[in-house]
């Protein structure tokens, strides 16, 4: 019986079974930020085992509130700076050098092929993009990786989503996440991993196939997997050009982190999106979701772009294309994050930051302060926000606040109009 990458994955890093369905893996990677490691960290030195397992697999940023707001979350930042010197973690992204850190962990090349990684956030899942295992724990897993560099986990059960179909132009990642957590619902996978293939994400870049996995939480699922092929490659290739001789031989090794013909799967669903919209959602969970134009005329305080899902310079590009030679609606607050400080760096060099400031928008440093509502854009009671983030919980944003979730281009095209609309970009 075959195998899906999922499973190739947990039989190679396997350490232990110790009962029934509880299998112990070895991992590749911890990666930890500053609102839930230092939990753990306090927790660990409260126990006499202020250690860490290798200090060259844990990677650590501050990145939810950057810089500090107050003094509860200066000592978050203390906690975990004075954790990273004392254990000599040379991969600590500080103020100034840090990003959302699922942009800056794949950016900087943590991610690979086959890696396991967890993290004590639930968008971790992100990772899956290059054909990793990669998951969001609690703290006494994050703790238990720290210290031993192991996490358990129930075996993985895999649902099969196939997308097919051409994309229609002005419609985006953003679009079919939304469309397929709409279809299977909030709890459609929960305690799986969501494995997506078809022609739809082979044509799809690594920015695009982040930004699926990223969300797959929202469904439920544990984590969500892309396969690694010559996009995987050329995206990795200035940090595994001495592993391998050619791209080709690269592509090559990574064909094993993929699933075998004949693998089960708990379900396999097929999707065509040949005729999709751009979608947005209502409501106060993921799975509420409809197309845009049915929300037409709804209007947003704010405009939000950024955060894990959507900060990164593909989508900054896509926001930039409907905004160019337009001004943001008098009644909205625009407001742009980029992911990391790269990205920002190449998007002032494309002249990308100028077209968001002559539109009338607020350029802020990389964070994920205002998609959890805790900095750089929080709502007020009874405001509205049209935003390229991932999640619409009531008060999400802001005690009271609205979220309407949806791609950099109907965000952008939400702006100027004033309310939730397509983007000129959309050719239905």
């Amino acid at each position: 019986m075959g195998k899906t990458v999922a499973e190739k994955i947990f039989d190679a890093h396997r350490v232990d079974n110790p009962c029934d369905d509880i299998h112990v893996i070895r991992l590749d990677a911890v990666f930890c930020h500053e609102i839930t490691t230092p939990v753990a960290i306090n927790d660990l030195i409260a126990r006499g085992k202020d250690r860490v397992f290798n200090s060259s697999k844990i990677k650590a940023v501050i990145d939810h509130v950057t810089p500090a707001k107050n003094s509860k979350t200066a000592m978050q930042g203390k906690i975990v700076r004075d954790w990273a010197r004392r254990h000599h973690i040379m991969d600590f992204f500080d103020i100034g050098r840090n990003g959302v850190c699922h942009a800056i962990f794949p950016e900087k090349g943590f991610v690979r092929p086959g890696y396991t990684i967890i993290m004590g956030d639930s968008h971790t899942c992100t990772h899956g993009a290059f054909g990793a295992f990669a998951a969001g724990v609690g703290t006494t897993d994050l703790e238990v990786g720290i210290l031993k560099g192991v996490c358990a986990f129930h075996y993985p059960q895999t649902i099969k989503i196939e997308v097919n179909g051409a994309l229609p132009a002005g419609v985006y990642a953003k679009d079919v996440i939304l469309s397929i957590i709409g279809k299977i619902g909030v709890s459609g996978a929960t305690n799986k991993v969501i494995e997506f293939v078809g022609q739809v994400i082979d044509e799809m870049s690594m920015e695009s196939r982040m930004t699926l996995c990223n969300m797959a939480v929202e469904a439920g699922a544990t984590s969500g997997i892309c396969y690694p092929d010559m996009t995987t490659v050329e995206y990795l290739w200035p940090f595994i050009q001495d592993e391998f001789k050619t791209k080709d031989d690269a592509r090559d090794a990574y064909l094993k982190f993929h699933s075998d013909k004949d693998a089960v799967y708990d379900a396999l669903i097929t999707v065509d999106v040949g005729d999709l919209e751009p979608q947005t959602t209502f409501g106060y969970k993921p799975d509420c979701v409809k197309p845009v134009h049915e929300m037409h005329g709804t209007p947003v305080d704010q405009v939000y772009i950024g955060s894990c899902t959507n900060g990164r310079l593909e989508d900054l590009r896509i926001a930039a294309s409907v905004l160019k030679g337009y001004r943001i609606s008098d009644t909205v607050r625009g407001i742009v994050s980029p992911a990391t400080p790269e990205i920002f760096s190449r998007a002032l060099e494309e002249g990308i930051i100028k077209v968001f400031m002559d539109a009338g928008f607020c350029v802020t440093n990389p964070t994920c302060g205002a998609c959890l509502g805790m900095s750089n854009g929080v709502l007020a009671e009874g405001e509205v926000c049209a935003s390229t983030t991932n999640r619409n919980f009531f008060g999400r944003m802001g005690k009271g606040g609205m979220v309407h979730l949806m791609s950099p281009a109907t965000a952008a095209a939400t702006a100027i109009a004033g309310f939730i609309t397509n983007s000129k970009l959309f050719k239905g």
